[in-house]
């Protein structure tokens, strides 16, 4: 006969093995790809190339990051918070729109050409020569997103006083945004900061005042 202990014993449920632990650091792996799709652009950073200089095998990245647009798309959200938020803190901190638009300009200048990753916004530059209409939409939206926060400020400091009632606010913004995207390209082309800067000092010049 099977004793009672053996019966449990048989029945007993076989613990699985537990899946084997990342063997890459993701935050480390994520810097990686946001320089890559920085330095390349969408379309021409293959998956190949991101396990290459993420140094992760391609179903590490597939589990950890899913396919190479979603990996696109975290890269954008994080490229938004480590290194493109200038522009937020300088919309909500300055006081008038003259001076949270010069600031942002001064502060691109030195951003775009910081000597230690790609020159230049990867919003802007990740979008040369994409063929994905899903990826080409999105960063279009998040350009166009700006402007308008552009124009909400300037429509509210005409409303204040601070500039004249007639200011075109939807032209000036969309003034604000071509700089904006004009110093990243200038700076992917070899622009210094100093001249960047001094391309902003002149933007800054036509700005209406009361």
């Amino acid at each position: 006969m099977v004793s009672s202990e053996e019966t449990k014993a048989q029945v007993r449920p076989v613990s699985k093995p537990r899946g084997r632990p990342r063997s890459f650091d993701r935050e480390t792996a994520l810097e990686k790809a946001i320089l890559a799709f920085w330095e390349h652009g969408y379309e021409a950073t293959s998956v190949s190339d991101l396990t290459r200089v993420m140094d992760i095998g391609a179903p590490s990245l597939y589990a950890a990051f899913g396919d190479k647009r979603s990996l696109f798309e975290e890269v954008v959200r994080e490229y938004g918070v480590r290194y493109g938020s200038f522009g937020e803190r300088a919309l909500a901190e300055e006081p008038t729109a003259r001076a949270a638009v010069q600031r942002m300009l001064r502060e691109a200048a030195a951003e775009y050409t910081a000597p230690d990753r790609p020159h230049g916004c990867l919003v802007v530059h990740a979008a040369t020569n994409c063929s994905t209409p899903e990826v080409e939409e999105s960063l279009r939206e998040r350009r166009n997103a700006n402007i308008a926060a552009f124009e909400s400020r300037i429509r509210a400091d005409i409303a204040a006083g601070e500039l004249p009632a007639g200011t075109d606010a939807a032209a000036l913004a969309r003034h604000t945004g071509a700089i904006i995207q004009g110093m990243s390209q200038q700076a992917r082309d070899g622009a210094s900061r100093e001249e960047l800067e001094a391309l902003a000092e002149i933007a800054m010049a036509i700005w209406p005042r009361t």
